[in-house]
Order: structure tokens, then C-alpha cells, then sequence
């Protein structure tokens, strides 16, 4: 990741084809290529789930439900970790290029924020509109990846939290031992 001048980060991801020996294209897309990759995973496990419990069940609702669910989860989780590591990374606010970072920071969280309610919208409007009609499936099984997509995000954020705040320095010390404390009884 680079940091300009301005102190706000301008991560792109480049791809590079040498046309000729002296043409060579760049390409240039936003975000790192690692989250690009987290994203297609989430998307894969979501569509692979919706074909298994297609290929058994043969309910769509069912399938469809699952399949949002387990996208809105994986990316759920993805999204924790990354506002948890860009929490943990905050610095002193009383620096103007620090609250410049802050703001960059915020941004991109706003962005994350936006992609994971529009998944979620998106995933309540393909299960509203299936063929089947009821109670459950008008009212609750739509809501039902963007209450999994937020708990995955809360669920990512705990462990990215536990996993930093668990690694020390050096083994843990024994704590120090307490005076005796001498007590009077009165007559």
C-alpha cells in the first residue's frame, strides 16, 4: 500500500502485458489483488452451496437462501478483519496527516459498509422475488444473509481483535505476589 504526499492511501492493484519489446500495457483496477480474490471466494462458496442444495433438495428458495447466506457470511468475515485491522492501525488524532489517514480510513470503511448493504438488499430482492409464498418465506428468510453477512462481520472483527491482542512479547509473567494484610478485631 502507498501513502501520498497528502498522507491518504492510494492502493491499486496493476496488472502488466508486454505487447511487443517496446509496448507494454498496464491495467489498473482498485483494491489489492488479494481482496479481489477473498471477494471471488465468498462468490464461489455462495454459488456452490446454492448447486449442492439445488442438485439435493431441489428447492430453489432453500438453495437460494443458503447460497446468499454463505456469500453474505464469507464476506461478512472479510469485511470484519479488514475494519478491525484499520481500527487497531488508527494513530494519534492530534497529527493534521494522522486525521488525513483517519478520514482515508473512514472512507474505504463507508465503501465496505455500502458493498456489504447493497449484497445483502440485493440478496432480500432475488429471495422476494422466488415463486414461493408464505409468511417465512415474505418476512423472514429474506433478512436471513443480511443477519448472517452482519454477524460474520462482527464474528471477523472479535477474532482479528483475539488473534492481535493475544500475541505477546516473551512468556507471560507471574503475577506479583500480594502483602499480607493484617486485620484487627475489635473488642
Amino acid at each position: 500500500m502507498r501513502v501520498t504526499a497528502s498522507g491518504v492511501s492510494t492502493a491499486m492493484g496493476r496488472i502488466v502485458k508486454q505487447v511487443s519489446e517496446e509496448t507494454t500495457k498496464y491495467y489498473w483496477y482498485p483494491g489489492e489483488k488479494k481482496e479481489w480474490i477473498r471477494a471471488a471466494v465468498a462468490l464461489g462458496i455462495g454459488f456452490a452451496a446454492f448447486g449442492l442444495l439445488m442438485l439435493f433438495t431441489r428447492n430453489v428458495l432453500v438453495a437460494a437462501v443458503v447460497g446468499a447466506s454463505a456469500t453474505a457470511a464469507v464476506a461478512g468475515i472479510n469485511f470484519g478483519r479488514r475494519d478491525a485491522r484499520a481500527l487497531a492501525g488508527f494513530p494519534d488524532l492530534g497529527d493534521r496527516a494522522a486525521r488525513r489517514a483517519v478520514a482515508g480510513h473512514a472512507g474505504k470503511a463507508v465503501w465496505r459498509a455500502f458493498a456489504h448493504g447493497l449484497g445483502g438488499a440485493a440478496a432480500a430482492v432475488l429471495i422476494l422475488n422466488l415463486p414461493h409464498r408464505g409468511i417465512v418465506a415474505d418476512w423472514v428468510l429474506p433478512v436471513v444473509p443480511a443477519i448472517a453477512g452482519a454477524l460474520a462481520h462482527q464474528a471477523g472483527m472479535l477474532y482479528e481483535q483475539l488473534t492481535a491482542s493475544g500475541s505477546a512479547a516473551g512468556p507471560a509473567k507471574a503475577p506479583a505476589a500480594a502483602e499480607p494484610v493484617l486485620q484487627t478485631v475489635g473488642k
